[in-house]
């Protein structure tokens, strides 16, 4: 057992380094994907300030998931709103005093439309509900992944609420032959129908996290990843810079209505805004 630890130890040291390498190579070709924040300059305590001063309510859908419990502590953290709802399929429990002020709202997403009233009087949505097919089969994936995601923008919208953040994948396409992929990109394109003021789609690639959840294989993906992950930001990022960003995104002006934020945004404006 212990020359096997020795040989995977070596085998990883080897491949992250020849991953290192390639990263190198087509981080000096790589010229898609460009990063334009006019803001970067901006002082985010000013645009905290100014954003706290309008009296704004959000809510989470997905805050029991990796992502959506780090945002919620992003959030909270920052103090951005005088309201925050979680809506999900149970209640959390929290010890720490900083989520006492929490509004928790409980709804069965097979019946959503029951469920109106905790959708309404929000100015800002958060989206990072998901599944994977292994965990729910394709079916129960597509469910929950398009039909409760879209639903849930639905009954926001009617509610009043303005702005829609949806945290999406790296190479969501509706026309995709992957059904993952194929999925968050229809997702994508439903919600975008609905004509949202401001629509917020963030593409990430592999998450950096050590998941509450064991999945077979992630952990030697994250090993090798984490070691490139500055070096070349296209191929995965930190989980803390994606909801990061999703954040300080928020206080921003988008050129458009809808805005497309791929990997390489993600990381330059989660690593680069600090308060």
């Amino acid at each position: 057992m212990r020359l096997l630890i020795t040989i995977l130890g070596k085998a990883t040291g080897y491949l992250t380094l020849i991953i290192v390498f390639i990263a190198a190579i087509l981080k000096y070709l790589d010229y898609s994907d460009p990063v334009s924040f006019t803001s970067m300059a901006v002082n985010m305590e000013s645009l905290e300030e100014d954003f706290r001063l309008q009296n704004k309510s959000c809510f989470i859908l997905g805050a029991t998931g990796e992502t959506g419990r780090l945002l919620l502590k992003e959030l909270l953290d920052r103090n951005l709103y005088s309201k925050v709802t979680l809506i999900g399929r149970r209640r959390v429990s929290f010890e720490d005093k900083a989520y006492e002020k929490l509004v928790q709202e409980v709804v069965d997403f097979e019946k959503l439309d029951d469920y109106a009233a905790a959708f309404q009087g929000h100015d800002v949505g958060y989206c990072c509900l998901g599944t994977t097919k292994a965990k729910a089969g394709a079916e129960g994936f597509i469910r929950v992944d398009h039909d409760y995601v879209l639903k849930s923008a639905e009954l926001a919208q009617a509610g009043g609420c303005s702005q829609f953040h949806l945290e999406s994948s790296k190479g969501a396409d509706k026309s995709s032959s992957f059904l993952y992929l194929k999925v968050k990109g229809q997702v994508e394109a439903d919600i975008e129908a609905l004509g949202f003021d401001r629509f917020s789609i963030y593409r990430p690639a592999v998450l950096l996290v050590d998941r509450q959840e064991s999945r077979p294989g992630e952990w030697m993906a994250r090993k090798v990843l984490s070691s490139c992950s500055f070096m070349f930001p296209t191929m995965s990022i930190p989980i803390q810079a994606v909801t990061r960003a999703m954040v300080s995104n928020t206080l921003l002006k988008p050129e458009h209505k809808t805005e497309i934020l791929e990997n390489k945004a993600i990381h330059t404006l989660g690593t680069s805004t600090t308060t």
